[in-house]
């Protein structure tokens, strides 16, 4: 079992991701804890190493918990997601290991690995994410 935490942002309706280099599918911003590292300073580490910018700490809530197959781990594999929120300060910009980080809409979830696809799921029921309006 693969346990994560993970930043759930939505900008203009669509939820932010990322893509890692060497990665076929999106996944959300965020890692595997460190030993002994509490959930917000492991997603604010995370998400400043992967994004470049600063998770506002009065602004962190749970959203929700998501387990599926891990992507990419091998056979039986699974990952547990802590999903979060939170506001930011900072101008988006991928480091490390990220390419680039696109924004996803619920129509869009064959992009993403599965725990992420949740994740998205988790979003669109709390009003974070919404589809496409037929109109526009």
């Amino acid at each position: 079992m693969l346990d994560v935490v993970a930043w759930v942002h939505a900008i203009d309706g669509r939820m932010l991701t990322v893509r890692a280099r060497a990665r076929d599918l999106l996944y959300l911003p965020g890692g595997k804890r460190e030993p002994g590292e509490q959930d917000w300073a492991a997603l604010s580490r995370e998400v400043r190493e992967e994004l470049g910018v600063e998770l506002q700490r009065a602004s962190f809530r749970h959203l929700g918990m998501v387990q599926a197959p891990a992507h990419d781990q091998g056979e039986g594999v699974q990952v547990r997601m802590a999903c979060f929120t939170a506001a930011y300060t900072g101008r988006l910009s991928p480091q490390a290991e990220v390419d680039e980080y696109v924004l996803i809409g619920p129509d869009q979830r064959d992009l993403l690995a599965p725990a992420s696809q949740l994740a998205l799921d988790l979003a669109t029921d709390h009003g974070l994410c919404h589809q496409p309006s037929p109109h526009a």
